[in-house]
């Protein structure tokens, strides 16, 4: 027997292990190439007070090109580029263009005597602090706008235009990983075409810039890591695991080999699950199931038809608002509520109405809330905000004419607000109907179960609705009184606690006898470990991210509907919680 091998102490101490937060999953191994921050590198010093004019001029003339290449790549943007890339340059060109982030930079040259390059780091400083400080996640990573936008102003200041250093010494079929600070939509873009193999970033979420690239690529990526730029050189080699968001640096051989075998096992396990694109969910007893994909752009319905989704179960339309300066016209939301009417090719579409709240308001200014989670968000926004909630539902209508939209209203609690959806669409069919605008009316119409009011007294509204889908996320948020956003009382999130269980049983008992259906389209659904303990709960309809699909699928057709069925109501009835492992069995 062979003895086995430890790894030296001077092993370990040279691995370093980070944690982001993954976005994209998959394994990477491959060497770094670190991408240079120019706010972190600029120099720092006082000018002459007759150099004042001079200096001003200098940013603005460097503002001016800034814009101007922005301009030009939003002009000239590929084919493939996701969809949203043009608004966000044209955004950060705007950015550049108002006239308060100039005065107020030169402000700081002349009162200060700061050169440019000082100058311009201290106002985004002040301008990030301001984002920082917004209660909002979505706008928070906004903030990272104006550090990007900023940050191209200070390669033109500077001279360089070079993103990344070429590493000669890598040969030509090695996996490189970008590392930087923060990428901005513009620098993702002449990112596209390298070979690169992930994406790590210090700063980002879910919704930055770099996440929707990486995931448009379908390319590993880790954000929100901290500070690995600052550990890491060129040359280095790195592991990156997308879905736990762990990036270890100079690992040792037998880590390496660990993650070549993973990285193996995730390619042979990719190419198998691929098989089922077109297999039927349906469990071992014979119980059909859905499978639709949760979408926020559209041209993410080329992926959910590619992992086989049986539908759309949830095109969050509020990312067609978010990240710039005017809001989507009905013609523009007409054209991306039938491009993927259109791609999913007779596959029903379930659109969400605006998702916004009084946290975040459309133009980016944030209004004061007491309590943003409990205000005016949602369909109370829409409400009380008849003419966009009218040019949504317009160009809802409008799409139906291309196939089967099923209209998701969002946050509902009372019935007199299904009774004014309702009455919002007759008025937008007479708006319609007065232009002579074709529209068709075989739409359904649906809301979201997320509050537990809705779901403790579901009866009345599966009786006046077409169908239900349970939003988990806020679902859980509202039922425990656990902000899921707080790292305070992150732990206390429960998904498998017994009354949100309970909460979501009774909604799909009551759909199952009104013959209506119920869709669960938060992050359980695309959580594999819970899909037998949804199957338990008679759920038959999920949503989730494309990438889950298969995996999901994969679980349906090992299962035994109604044998977990038996087994979790049992559970429920003694008030339990679910033991996950006793459901494979």
């Amino acid at each position: 027997m062979n003895p086995i091998s430890y790894p030296s102490p001077h092993q370990l101490c040279s691995t370093l292990c980070m944690r982001g937060q993954g976005v994209v999953k998959g394994y990477a191994i491959g060497r770094a190439v670190v991408m240079g921050a120019a706010a972190l590198e600029v120099a720092h010093y006082r000018i002459q007070p007759e150099a004042v004019d001079k200096e001003c001029e200098r940013l603005k003339t460097a503002l001016v090109a800034a814009s101007g290449e922005l301009q030009t790549t939003a002009g000239s943007l590929p084919d493939d580029a996701p969809r949203e890339m043009g608004a966000l340059l044209t955004v950060h060109s705007m950015l550049l263009n108002d006239p308060m982030l100039v005065q107020q930079t030169c402000d700081l040259i002349t009162e200060r005597h700061y050169n440019a390059e000082w100058a311009l780091t201290t106002q985004a400083q002040v301008l990030s602090e301001q984002f920082a400080m917004m209660e909002d996640s979505y706008l928070r990573e906004r903030g990272a706008d104006i550090r990007q936008a900023i940050e191209r102003v200070l390669r033109v200041l500077s001279g360089s235009t070079v993103l990344l250093p070429q590493l000669k010494e890598v040969p030509a079929d090695e996996a490189l990983i970008v590392v930087a600070r923060d990428i901005s939509p513009a620098d993702m873009l002449k990112l596209r075409g390298g070979r690169f193999a992930a994406f790590l970033t210090d700063l980002g979420g879910p919704t930055s810039h770099t996440a929707i690239v990486a995931r448009s690529m379908n390319v590993p990526a880790v954000v929100g890591i901290g500070n690995l730029r600052a550990l890491v050189r060129d040359g280095d080699v790195l592991v990156v695991d997308g879905a736990t968001g762990a990036v270890l640096v100079n690992p040792p051989e037998f880590a390496l080999n660990e993650y070549r075998r993973r990285q193996a096992a995730y390619a042979d396990d990719r190419a198998e699950l691929s098989l089922l694109r077109d297999a039927e969910a349906i469990t071992l007893d014979g119980v059909r199931v859905r499978l639709e994909a949760n979408i926020e752009l559209p041209e993410e319905a080329v992926a959910a038809l590619a992992a086989g989704a049986d539908g759309i179960g949830l095109f969050r339309s509020e990312f067609l608002f978010m990240g710039r300066s005017t809001l989507p016209d009905e013609e523009e939301q007409f054209r991306a509520y039938a491009s993927v009417v259109q791609t999913m090719a007779g596959r029903p579409v379930t659109i969400r109405t605006l998702d916004i709240g009084s946290d975040k308001t459309l133009d980016g200014e944030v209004a004061v809330a007491a309590n943003p989670a409990l205000g005016l968000r949602a369909i109370r926004y829409c409400l009380a905000n008849p003419e966009i909630f009218s040019t949504q539902l317009r160009a809802l209508l409008r799409a139906s004419l291309h196939g089967k939209i099923r209209i998701l209203i969002p946050m509902i609690s009372h019935m007199h607000e299904v009774h004014a959806v309702r009455q919002a669409i007759e008025t937008a069919c007479a708006e319609l109907d007065a232009r002579g605008v074709p529209y068709a009316r075989n739409y359904e119409l649906g809301a979201m179960v997320e509050i537990p009011a809705i779901a403790i007294a579901i009866e009345p509204f599966v009786e006046n609705l077409d169908f239900l889908s349970i939003g988990t996320n806020d679902l859980i948020q509202y039922t425990l009184a656990i902000d899921r956003g707080d790292n305070n009382v992150a732990e206390l999130y429960d998904p498998m606690h017994p009354a949100v269980l309970r909460l979501i049983a009774h909604t799909i008992n009551a759909g199952e006898r009104a013959g209506k259906p119920v869709a669960v389209c938060g992050e359980m659904a695309g959580d594999v470990r819970v899909t037998r303990m949804l199957l338990g709960l008679g759920l038959t309809e999920f949503s989730m991210h494309p990438q889950q699909l298969l995996d999901v699928k994969k679980e349906v057709r090992l299962s035994h509907s109604n044998a977990l069925r038996t087994k979790v109501a049992s559970a429920l009835n003694r008030a339990e919680r679910i033991d996950l492992d006793s459901l494979v069995s």
